[in-house]
């Protein structure tokens, strides 16, 4: 491998700064699609200080659970299937509190206001 080839790495204090985000979703559902889709949405948004990994857990019996850090910000039967929106919200709540999502801040259209 030459020196061109080689992906610089994250400092110390760049890794302890970032996050880690796993999709757990459901193989015998065939949510891979759906678990790629958020991801890609989710990366598109946060920056490499912010999200350091992103990972997908295959599950199964129905499981679509998005974590933070080993901690729960989304579950689908708890909240339903989620909108790109909303889990972008709760992900930001949790690696980027003071951070706007620009016109992801925009009211609900149901009448409910952004988290």
């Amino acid at each position: 491998m030459s020196a061109a080839d080689e992906v610089p790495e994250l400092g110390p204090e760049r890794e302890t700064a970032g996050h880690r985000l796993q999709i757990e979703y459901c193989t015998q559902c065939r949510w891979l699609p759906r678990a790629v889709w958020l991801a890609q949405e989710l990366l598109g948004t946060f920056d490499r200080t912010e999200l350091t990994e992103v990972a997908l857990k295959p599950g199964i019996g129905g499981v679509l659970v998005v974590r933070v850090d080993g901690e729960v910000v989304w579950d689908r039967r708890e909240q339903g299937f989620p909108e790109p929106t909303a889990v972008k919200r709760a992900v930001r709540d949790v690696v980027a509190p003071g951070r706007t999502l620009g016109h992801s801040e925009r009211q609900d259209p149901v009448g409910g206001s952004p988290s």
